[in-house]
């Protein structure tokens, strides 16, 4: 058995990752870290863990108890928490932070689609943001192939557990509801990653990643419309994807429409690709909190020690 440790275990991915973790048939959980948590039940902070497990959160905790940890804590502390630690040989760092995935410190971006085999052989993945991961996940084909020529814009549209756990203006309920608003247009913080990760699949793009995000009324989720000037035509197209994908364990290109509800409560990710004139669009969806961060963790995990990627991850869709 995996035995795995979770730093910061409060927030929405952390509970996401607990209740993967508790079901997954090769991995015990050592201990949930949280320091304004200590002592209490998991189920008092994750409700839907009831009659599942009895564990406590901790204050302290031993890293030799476990093969693999998951930080789950805020962007930033991610960086701290590493530098003092003294690290158990041969101990697993899966980091569901931003501090990382610029692959400094040792840690390999953990895009399975772009990255499986060095994830294979990592000690230190850095799990993409979720904007991210659908974003890429349209994109990286052409990229691959060398294909993005032209600008690209993206239209995207995220669940309020995109925002995390604690409250805000912009969470509450009742501002939240029948309602829809553009925000950090041009500016996100994924686009680093996104650029960064392009660029390395085709080192000759120097064009704009125009990236308008959106917020839904609604709680899980990631819809993300892309679209640029692309010379293929469109069976090419869909080729080109259908290869691309044909290996990925939770990807599937589709020639139908998509939506959320396809792919909510599941790791999985859908892509569809179509072309209107001269533009190829692209439209990704996922859930926010499984393949866009705890989910996508496990599989890196499973990736990291060998076992089947989609281990613990047979997960259903809410579809209604």
């Amino acid at each position: 058995m995996i035995r795995a440790g979770i730093i910061g275990g409060a927030g929405y991915t952390a509970g996401e990752l607990i209740r993967l973790l508790v079901n997954h048939p090769q991995t015990e959980i050592a201990f949930v870290h949280s320091t304004s948590n200590a002592g209490n039940l998991l189920t008092e902070v994750h409700a839907g863990l009831e009659g599942e497990t009895s564990m406590r959160f901790c204050a302290e905790y031993d890293l030799a108890q476990a093969d693999v940890v998951f930080l789950c804590s805020a962007h930033g502390q991610s960086r701290t928490w590493l530098a003092e630690q003294t690290l158990p040989e041969g101990l697993r760092i899966i980091d569901l932070a931003q501090d990382f995935r610029d692959e400094s410190e040792g840690f390999v971006y953990g895009l399975p689609e772009m990255n499986r085999e060095r994830i294979r052989q990592a000690r230190r993945v850095a799990n993409p943001g979720c904007f991210a991961t659908a974003i890429q996940l349209a994109l990286l084909p052409l990229a691959a192939a060398g294909l993005l020529e032209d600008e690209v814009h993206v239209t995207a549209v995220t669940g309020s557990t995109g925002a995390g756990v604690k409250p805000s203006a912009t969470t509450h309920f009742s501002w939240r509801a029948s309602n829809l608003s553009v925000y950090k247009a041009f500016t996100h913080q994924h686009l680093l990653e996104i650029g960064r990760n392009l660029r390395l699949l085709e080192p000759g793009f120097d064009e704009e990643i125009n990236f308008v995000p959106m917020r839904g009324d609604f709680t899980r989720g990631i819809l993300a419309s892309v679209y640029t000037t692309c010379p293929l035509e469109e069976e090419a197209a869909r080729k080109l994807y259908a290869d691309y994908y044909a290996g990925a364990a939770f990807t599937h290109v589709t020639e139908r429409a998509v939506d959320l509800k396809q792919v909510v409560n599941t790791n999985k990710a859908l892509v569809q690709v179509a072309r209107h004139g001269s533009k190829l669009h692209i439209v990704s969806v996922i859930d926010n909190l499984l393949k866009g961060a705890s989910g996508q963790a496990v599989q890196n995990m499973n990736l990291m020690f060998g076992l089947d990627e989609r281990e613990g991850l047979r997960l259903k869709a809410s579809a209604f």
